[in-house]
């Protein structure tokens, strides 16, 4: 039997504070994959939304094909607190009030546009990483590298980016 979950807590942190049971961590923690949320994966946001309007226009028997350029810049914009969970809920209650071929976006919630400034400290140290990645090209070793722009090892900086979803894969896709 293999058990997937998923967490928003940091469960390393939990075992150290007494908080989560260090045998069942160590049960769970056999192949972590840490996925940053949707709001630093805005590349992804086009095939989602793709993705979810075929499935509801499918399942409500509509005939949705187009999404307006204006839509989908909209959804970039948005923060999403709630991560893919509430992009597919907005996604679906569009279809819901869609009426012709083209995607009709509601209105998304006041104040929910980006905010250019992290709000946690991992976010800030994502963000800072990731600036720092792509200044370097990439690069993350050696006396020009990004590691030593930010005055750590290069081990060091590797496991940093592991633990925020950060891989040299991402140097080729919009992060």
């Amino acid at each position: 039997m293999r058990v997937v979950a998923a967490t928003n807590q940091d469960l390393g942190q939990l075992v150290a504070d007494r908080l989560f049971r260090m045998d069942l961590y160590y049960r769970l923690n056999v192949f972590p994959i840490a996925v940053p949320p949707l709001r630093h994966r805005l590349g992804d946001i086009p095939m989602l939304v793709a993705s979810f309007v075929h499935r509801y226009a499918k399942s409500m028997s509509k005939d949705i094909e187009k999404i307006p350029s204006h839509a989908m810049e909209a959804l970039a914009r948005h923060s999403w607190p709630g991560n893919i969970r509430e992009l597919q809920n907005v996604i679906e209650r569009a279809v819901i009030l869609t009426k012709g071929d083209v995607l009709e976006l509601p209105a998304l919630p006041a104040g929910a546009a980006v905010s250019k400034e992290p709000v946690t400290l991992e976010e800030a140290e994502r963000d800072h990483i990731l600036n720092t990645l792509r200044e370097t090209n990439w690069v993350v070793g050696g006396t020009a590298g990004a590691a030593a722009r930010l005055g750590v090892k290069r081990t060091t900086l590797i496991s940093k980016m592991r633990r925020v979803g950060l891989s040299r894969a991402m140097a080729s896709e919009r992060v």
